[in-house]
């Protein structure tokens, strides 16, 4: 059960990665197919994370979650769209990726 429930929660902050990629081309909800998309990503997304939830933990899940988000919409944005790559922007996602690693280690002792 934990190993399809991590499945799920990849599978879920894949998705929530593609909901956040078509919210910045819906621009402000004036394009309606990226829109339409950002909405069905974003339930779908939660639709997966609750059944990650089944078998993780709450606090884990959610963070490991939000953090394959964070660090996946800021690589796009860095490769799609430019966004900046400072040195102390690309240390703060490794703390975000740290801190995920150490939530779901601690978790486990």
């Amino acid at each position: 059960m934990p190993q399809t429930a991590w499945l799920w929660l990849l599978a879920a902050g894949a998705v929530e990665i593609a909901m956040a990629i078509s919210l910045k081309f819906a621009q402000g909800w004036t394009r309606p197919i990226p829109s339409v998309l950002g909405i069905v990503t974003a339930l779908a997304s939660v639709f997966l994370l609750t059944h990650a939830m089944r078998g993780l933990p709450a606090g884990t899940a959610y963070a490991v979650w939000t953090g394959i988000g964070s660090v996946g919409v800021t690589v796009l944005g860095i490769v799609l769209f430019g966004e900046s790559m400072q040195p102390a922007r690309l240390a703060c996602i490794g703390l975000v990726i740290a801190g995920t690693v150490g939530l779901n280690f601690f978790n486990a002792a």
